[in-house]
């Protein structure tokens, strides 16, 4: 009885320290591309999502001067942004950088007025599916609780771990969260010309960045660094979305391309998530297309693109993050690009700089509230859709490529994008026709993209009465009354069977 009973003690020992024993998690993933190619695909959600908030937020907001990029201006005379000049500023305002540098600034970034849910509402009701806060910029200062970094928004400045208060607000409100890592360019950016400045401080070393030679890839050190800071954002944050600015794109960092890629995809499947991974290729093709969403900095498609992709740009002409002497793109404008974008199977990320004090800028609010209003009526129209054959017709054409968008005119009635749901083509103008009369030419009868004739026509974007009449030369719709705002202008379209 005694032997039975120690070898039922000793057998249930060992099924316990089994069950104790860390499960291993079969990765779906390896580390290349065809494992890779092989599982994944861009989810449904950001298909019909369109339009995301991206948020330039951090110590840079205090001088609240020429750009986001304030920090490297401090300590690079030549460069300027909208004709002004940080270096000649900082010093005039703050004194020389081997006595007040960028790291300075920090102490002064309390975000005292800072509240994340009535952020998420704001951005909510402007019409927004998403929101990526930019999780640590070029300047390297996490605006997350890191535990590889002590500059970080909850051990210095706010005090308060920012990002799990908007990560959290998201998912309440029904939004799905982002962040984004602009680190990799952090060993490159502080200039380090003058031996007094702060930035050759070995104290500060880990802000800054130790000192580069140009032209130098980066070192196993720092990739090491990049990734444990990467994945540090990742495990304690899981983010539906992870975007990566340009210092990602270089063939030096190549070592982590793939294996970037398949941690964040594997850590989807972990959490059972659809999760998307946003890079720009901009200066070297680090990721296929097919395996993720590709990201255009101002800048569009010229025409239909095969993958989903996205445009990110901001809200101001001039900054990223916010400045006291921002010029502020219109409502109308920026509809007009969320419009023509969608139809070329795109999503717009539209950047928002908080101020230090952690407010949203009056100017940017009602730019918001604009869109908001126009998403409301048209709401059909964009999400949810998909690009029909061709994305739409007009005189007025987008160059393709990152930081094009200066080039771009603004669009009028005569142009027209298209969207589809179902059986239901979407056409929008781009502006009014000051006799209410728009003709859609691509519609016409024997056009080359839809044999079957068109049934009916019904206005979206107001309660106006209409008359259509399809012919040869187009479908010709005539919307009665005054205009019903002062953006864009949407018709519903069905064929007969």
């Amino acid at each position: 009885m005694y032997k039975k009973a120690l070898v039922f003690c000793l057998a249930l020992s060992l099924n316990i320290g089994a069950q104790n024993k860390p499960q291993t998690i079969k990765k779906k993933y390896d580390d290349s591309w065809e494992s890779i190619r092989a599982g994944y695909k861009v989810p449904e959600w950001f298909k019909d999502a369109k339009f995301g908030i991206f948020l330039h937020w951090g110590p840079y907001a205090v001088p609240a001067y020429s750009s986001e990029k304030f920090p490297k201006g401090i300590y690079d005379q030549k460069w300027n942004k909208g004709g002004m000049n940080p270096y000649s500023y900082h010093r005039e305002h703050y004194g020389d950088p081997s006595k007040f540098g960028y790291k300075d600034f920090i102490p002064m970034f309390k975000a005292e007025k800072f509240d994340a849910e009535e952020w998420i509402a704001l951005f909510k009701k402007s019409g927004a599916r998403y929101v990526v806060p930019v999780g640590e910029h070029h300047d390297g200062y996490a605006m997350y609780n890191s535990k590889v970094t002590r500059w970080n928004v909850v051990e210095t400045g706010p005090k308060k771990d920012v990002m799990k208060m908007l990560a959290d607000a998201c998912r309440t409100q029904g939004l799905k969260f982002g962040m984004s890592s602009h680190f990799a360019y952090n060993r490159l950016y502080y200039y380090k010309n003058d031996p007094t400045w702060d930035t050759n401080d070995p104290r500060y070393f880990d802000l800054y960045g130790e000192p580069v030679e140009p032209g130098a890839a980066p070192t196993k050190q720092y990739l090491n660094l990049w990734w444990n800071r990467t994945t540090d954002m990742i495990d304690n944050y899981k983010p539906d979305l992870l975007w990566f600015d340009y210092g990602l794109d270089d063939a030096g960092f190549a070592p982590v391309h793939k294996k970037i890629l398949s941690y964040y995809y594997n850590k989807g499947e972990e959490w059972n998530k659809e999760v998307v991974f946003q890079d720009k290729n901009m200066k070297y093709p680090s990721f296929p297309e097919d395996l993720i969403v590709l990201d255009l900095e101002r800048g569009r498609m010229d025409n239909i693109n095969k993958y989903p992709w996205q445009t990110d740009t901001s809200i101001g002409k001039i900054s990223w993050g916010y400045i006291d002497n921002e010029e502020y793109k219109t409502a109308d404008y920026l509809l007009d690009e969320l419009i023509d974008i969608v139809s070329k199977n795109g999503c717009l990320l539209l950047n928002i700089g908080p101020k230090a004090d952690g407010t949203i800028p009056d100017p940017a609010k009602k730019i918001l509230a604009t869109m908001g209003e126009w998403l409301s009526v048209n709401d059909e129209v964009i999400f949810n859709t998909r690009p029909w054959k061709i994305y739409g017709e007009g005189p007025t054409k987008v160059d393709k490529g990152n930081h094009t968008e200066k080039n771009n005119k603004d669009a009028g009635f005569e142009d027209i994008r298209f969207t589809t749901n179902g059986d239901v083509l979407y056409a929008t103008a781009l502006g009014w026709s000051k006799d209410g009369v728009f003709n859609i030419k691509s519609l016409a009868t024997n056009n080359e993209y839809e044999k079957r004739k068109v049934e009916s026509v019904t206005f979206v974007s107001g309660k106006n009465k209409l008359d259509w009449n399809q012919s040869a030369s187009g479908l010709k719709i005539t919307v009665k009354g005054n205009k019903p705002c002062e953006e864009a202008f949407a018709f519903k379209i069905k064929f007969k069977k």
